[in-house]
């Protein structure tokens, strides 16, 4: 069988065992969203149907394939056909995830777990914001301009502003239609403190084998309905975001420092790494044994702030975390406002624009080179319309929450 024709037949599949992509989380059965981001549709096909077929095909044939779509597959949405080869059977998911490299070595985003992995380290990858005042959504779309929209569009985050009288929550959802936190598209969160000066970001997953678990209310009822007893259910205070105080308005534009808990400065020196998770807390196998089991719908599992305190303590990962701060503007006396260089991707003056640089001591052995690197920009192109670039150690989920705090009110910054 030629190459054409198993790319044809792979194509074909596509509505159904492709349902592993992205689309699955963006299709229009409502249904489909809730039980799975990843396939929504495999209950269709009789098991075994496709094995008898693909399973058997030679290993040095199948990696010859799946090394020459992933050669040939450089944009989106053509690049769903590589993650309809994963979705095939279990064979040659591992293949794909063998060939496939992350975000950090291909610059490409693939699968949804590369959501939470550290971008490229070479150039940035290149996403904008849409938000939605009526609803308090923020949309984060991959692409270099919102004319991509459409079908070539591809969300890649969601977030919904939630106001309390105390503080501001912020929920990050993989479905722009569901950020119920006790369903499997959830993946994370961010929180104010009551002036909007301090943000606190909390992974659902941690970045490590092990990390730090709240004790926020969220944790505390759990639908045992959605969430597998196999894997604790929590959020993990991954990273925290602050702003200096302004209250005369006397110090320029918004500072702000970004503190990467589980990030170490050893990250962006010379051979040094991010955590890079490999996949979601949930595994596909997982969600759908899990989700066949019949159970009551309003069967619900309680978990006491004692039952929580009980758990055995996880630390953080070792190093002394890295900060970020915001890139300092300059003052343009023709134009009579602070700059920063865009280079091209911000048009629009707005408090809310932001360069995050590493900030480093002399002790860390940090180049100049590096110090100087931009690792997120943020700014606005037009009336609900922003920007967001971020690069290596950051993840699109970190970049992302980093951006959102933008969007709250700081009467006491600015």
């Amino acid at each position: 069988m030629s190459l054409k024709s198993i790319v044809r037949e792979l194509k074909e599949m596509r509505d159904g065992i492709g349902n592993m992509s992205w689309r699955g989380v963006e299709g229009k059965h409502v249904h489909s969203r809730t039980r799975s981001h990843i396939s929504s549709d495999v209950s269709r096909f009789p098991a075994g149907s496709l094995q008898s077929r693909w399973a058997n095909l030679p290993p040095e044939l199948l990696l010859d394939v799946i090394q020459r779509l992933e050669t040939s597959e450089t944009t989106w949405p053509a690049r769903r056909h590589v993650v309809a080869c994963a979705s095939v059977c279990r064979s040659w998911r591992e293949i794909t995830k063998e060939v496939v490299k992350n975000p950090e070595k291909s610059g490409r985003l693939t699968f949804p777990i590369s959501l939470k992995q550290p971008g490229p380290r070479d150039s940035p990858i290149q996403c904008f914001i849409r938000r939605e005042r009526a609803t308090s959504t923020y949309r984060l779309y991959l692409g270099l301009t919102p004319a991509l929209l459409g079908e070539n569009g591809k969300l890649l985050f969601a977030a919904r502003k939630i106001r309390r009288a105390t503080s501001t929550d912020f929920v990050i959802s993989l479905d722009a239609n569901d950020f119920s936190r006790v369903s499997n598209t959830y993946v994370g969160k961010m929180r104010s403190n009551f002036l909007g000066t301090k943000f606190t970001i909390y992974d659902s997953q941690p970045p490590y084998d092990t990390a730090v678990q709240s004790n926020s209310r969220s944790n505390r009822r759990i639908h045992a309905k959605k969430v597998s007893p196999r894997v604790p259910a929590g959020n993990y205070n991954v990273a925290t975001v602050s702003y200096e105080l302004n209250v005369l308005r006397t110090r320029g534009p918004r500072r702000m420092k970004c503190t990467m808990h589980f990030i170490p400065v050893s990250a962006i020196q010379e051979g040094g790494s991010a955590p890079t998770p490999t996949e979601f807390s949930h595994s596909l196998e997982e969600q759908f044994s899990f989700l066949s089991v019949s159970k009551p719908k309003n069967l619900v599992a309680d978990i006491s702030s004692s039952s929580l305190s009980e758990r055995p303590a996880l630390v953080h990962g070792t190093g002394e975390p890295l900060v970020l701060k915001n890139k300092a503007p300059r003052w343009h006396e023709q134009l009579q406002c602070w700059c920063l260089n865009f280079r091209g991707r911000v048009t629009v003056a707005s408090v809310k624009n932001f360069q995050l640089v590493a900030a480093v001591e002399p002790s860390h052995q940090v180049s100049v080179a590096e110090q100087e690197k931009v690792i997120l920009q943020f700014g606005k192109i037009g009336k609900d319309i922003f920007t967001m670039d971020y690069r290596y150690p950051l993840s699109a989920f970190q970049a992302f929450a980093i951006c959102l705090s933008s969007f709250d009110t700081k009467p006491a910054c600015e």
